[in-house]
């Protein structure tokens, strides 16, 4: 098969399009032929070498979400069937192995992909979803008629969690560039604050959650912003200041996404419901995905890159 794998952590240009073995699935997996593989931060952290040692394992296939088509299932039961379209978040944070034509997945971390999106707008979502499902409702406990503010909301991560709060009954305050403001407010944001040109501290207050997405000093001077008792979730920071919130009466804490196929199959009734729209900003070939790293590194982003291996 072809995939996108890199030999040696380092910039981009690592990433190599090229022949690798197509895989086999083990017992208790999936053979799934991947249509559109998803691009996250977390894909070119893990190739700049952002990872524990026992993770570096050459050449490695970047990549954890995909969607696709089951060609081979090796168990002796499952609720899954050859020929179902199904998408997934695989084995985070070990190596997923997504950028690639074909990949060998868990069943459960497969799930029957919404009906009403495509592959390519599919493979946007677990990763994402999973993160603010999770950061919300598991850590924040986020309730109807809440605040809750969602750092970078027209991210990745971030327009899902607009839409996911509001769903939800929460009051959404959203941080944009000036050029995305308009963006954050169709995907439901009560408030939308251009950070740009204003202070956070000047425009946003009272919040009972944060979604933080950037973490160090602005994470730290975010904390500020919170009702007493309130919490602020990072999904960057894996060192946040426990002991400045405690001083100043809140929380934070740090997250890392898990598997958990159940909140995926919830996210995926939002989806069908039209309750939950994920934002596809581009699509390359698998072969570009080096120039979807590069787009993505460093950069605000609207919505999702994805990789569409078919073309």
């Amino acid at each position: 098969m072809k995939a996108v794998q890199y030999h040696q952590f380092g910039d981009p240009d690592v990433l190599v399009y090229e022949d690798a073995p197509k895989p086999i699935p083990a017992e208790g997996e999936a053979l799934v032929r991947v249509y559109a593989a998803g691009v996250n931060p977390a894909d070119w952290k893990r190739r700049r070498g952002r990872t524990p040692p026992e993770h570096a394992i050459f050449p490695m296939i970047p990549g954890w979400d995909m969607s696709g088509v089951v060609e081979e299932i090796n168990a002796p039961q499952s609720d899954l069937k050859i020929g179902d379209a199904v998408y997934g978040m695989i084995r985070f944070p070990n190596p997923g192995l997504t950028y690639a034509e074909y990949v060998a997945a868990p069943l459960e971390d497969l799930a029957l992909k919404p009906h009403n999106l495509t592959h390519v707008e599919a493979a946007a979502v677990p990763l994402a979803a999973l993160t603010v499902w999770q950061a919300l409702f598991d850590v924040a406990g986020l309730q109807a008629g809440q605040r809750v503010l969602i750092q970078a909301a027209a991210g990745g991560v971030g327009h899902l969690a607009v839409q996911i709060a509001k769903q939800h009954g929460a009051y959404v305050i959203g941080t944009a560039s000036a050029h995305n403001t308009d963006f954050v407010r169709q995907l439901g944001a009560d408030e939308v604050i251009d950070y740009t040109s204003t202070p956070l501290h000047e425009a946003v207050h009272g919040v009972d959650v944060i979604l933080d997405s950037l973490g160090g000093a602005i994470l730290a001077d975010s904390l500020r912003l919170l009702n007493p008792g309130g919490i602020a979730v990072s999904i960057v920071d894996w060192n946040p200041p426990v002991e400045l919130a405690q001083q100043m009466g809140v929380r934070v804490q740090s997250h890392l996404v898990k598997l958990h196929q159940a909140q995926l199959v919830e996210i995926t009734r939002l989806i069908e419901a039209g309750k939950l729209t994920p934002y596809v900003s581009m699509v390359l070939p698998l072969a570009q995905a080096r120039q979807s790293h590069e787009m993505l590194e460093g950069k605000h982003t609207r919505g999702k890159i994805i990789l569409d291996t078919l073309a």
